[in-house]
């Protein structure tokens, strides 16, 4: 009688520790490149939401007029200028005005994550928890006071310090 040869199916010990050595690269390469990338989007949202807190109170100050001695829309002429009125005094503290009736640049001076949001009984800090924000308004240049420099710090909740600027002209 004759023995046929049967064909094996499987796997030999050296394509099994292969196949492990190549699985092991993998993944390594998988832990090294990718998953720091994961870390990086935090950060990146976290950016992304001080900018939106910050744009926000940036575009409301903007919306309002220079001086509290300014005209409404402007007004002609500017205050400090040689046929208007004298500007009021450099901002020095936080505005005793209610938030609600904040109507020219210097009121925010002093504003932080704690004060509420405008037209709310919202604070900053509910929407942007762990975050902090300050405002601080002061002229540009002291001798002209025709600008306003506007600074808003935004700590994220990794404590990296964003800082945004804007400068309002008196006009």
């Amino acid at each position: 009688m004759q023995t046929r040869g049967r064909s094996q199916a499987g796997f030999t010990l050296l394509e099994l520790v292969i196949g492990i050595l190549v699985s092991a690269i993998a993944i390594t390469l998988l832990t090294s490149t990718l998953y720091p990338q994961a870390d990086k989007a935090g950060e990146t949202l976290q950016r992304m939401r001080s900018a939106e807190l910050a744009h926000s109170i940036l575009n409301e100050i903007w919306g309002k007029r220079f001086d509290e001695n300014s005209g409404v829309n402007g007004g002609v002429p500017a205050c400090g200028s040689a046929d208007g009125v004298p500007c009021a005094d450099d901002p020095t503290g936080p505005s005793s005005k209610n938030r609600n009736d904040f109507d020219n640049v210097s009121d925010y001076h002093g504003l932080t994550i704690n004060s509420l949001m405008l037209n709310s009984s919202q604070r900053y800090v509910d929407r942007y928890p762990n975050f902090l924000m300050s405002v601080s308004v002061g002229y540009r240049d002291s001798s002209t006071k025709a600008q306003k420099l506007i600074t808003v710090t935004v700590t994220t909740p990794d404590g990296e310090d964003i800082v945004y600027q804007a400068i309002r002209s008196n006009y």
